[in-house]
């Protein structure tokens, strides 16, 4: 892809999320419906619906040979990422839209023959950006973000971790990661893959773990760590498929190749 062609297209998408961010609010000042799809802690709103339909609608009509995969299944069946594919999380972490209001991102990955060119994450209520370019670097609001510690070890780190792991579960070892808590500065849990990813970036977390992520909720936060020198594979350390669901995990090289001895599935 040609550098004009990601600037146009980073320039168009960068608009549209701010749109969607407003339409968001907008939404939120009225009753809307909230149901579940997998389980009751699986919940989804039609904001998410009627967000990802505008992303849909304004990628279509300005890239009709683009491709969407969108989190609520508006836009294709993506069976390959070859062209350019726009990889869209309309509400990420809707469990605090909900109950908080707060504390939730739209997220957007922008792929082309699998590649991440573009990432983009906004914050919507503290309308905070964090955008990463391939090859360009990693920017909050527009102001380039350092490079992460490559030198920042594991008892020195804090980590995102949901306390769902540390407890009895079918995928991981809970009496590793009982290890992993006692070794580490601290955890936290924000309730939204994006915008851990994001906090990864900025260096207010120093790596992420989970056991459960879709593409829609990785596919910008990698591309922007990517900026800033952190790496995200699947808990066994191979490549993550940006077209199946992922074990995670996201952080420097360092803390990266520490995590992985705490790390023992079931």
């Amino acid at each position: 892809m040609s550098h004009q062609s990601v600037e146009e297209i980073r320039a168009s998408a960068i608009q549209w999320i701010k749109e969607a961010g407003d339409l968001i609010k907008s939404h939120m000042k009225k009753p809307y419906e909230v149901d579940t799809k997998q389980d009751r802690k699986d919940l989804v709103t039609e904001v998410d619906q009627k967000t990802e339909q505008f992303f849909i609608d304004k990628i279509l009509t300005q890239y009709p040979d683009h491709q969407v995969l969108g989190e609520e299944g508006m836009g294709d069946e993506v069976q390959s990422l070859n062209g350019v594919v726009w990889i869209i999380d309309p509400i990420d972490g809707t469990m605090n839209f909900v109950h908080q209001e707060r504390f939730f991102a739209i997220s957007i990955g922008i792929y082309f023959d699998g590649i991440g060119e573009i990432g983009l994450i906004y914050d919507v209520m503290d309308d905070v950006l964090y955008e990463g370019v391939r090859g360009e670097g990693a920017f909050k609001n527009g102001k380039q973000l350092n490079p992460i510690d490559p030198d920042k070890h594991l008892e020195d780190s804090l980590i995102g971790l949901n306390n769902s792991w540390a407890i009895p579960n079918r995928k991981l070892n809970e009496e590793k990661i009982h290890d992993l808590v006692r070794k580490v500065k601290g955890t936290r849990s924000y309730g939204s893959a994006a915008l851990e990813f994001a906090f990864i970036a900025e260096g207010i977390i120093d790596a992420y773990i989970t056991m459960r992520l879709a593409p829609w909720d990785i596919a910008a936060g990698m591309i922007i760590v990517n900026e800033v020198g952190g790496i995200t594979t699947r808990v066994d350390g191979t490549d993550v498929n940006m077209l199946t669901g992922n074990t995670v995990i996201c952080a420097n090289r360092a803390i990266h190749h520490e995590l992985l001895d705490f790390i023992e599935t079931k």
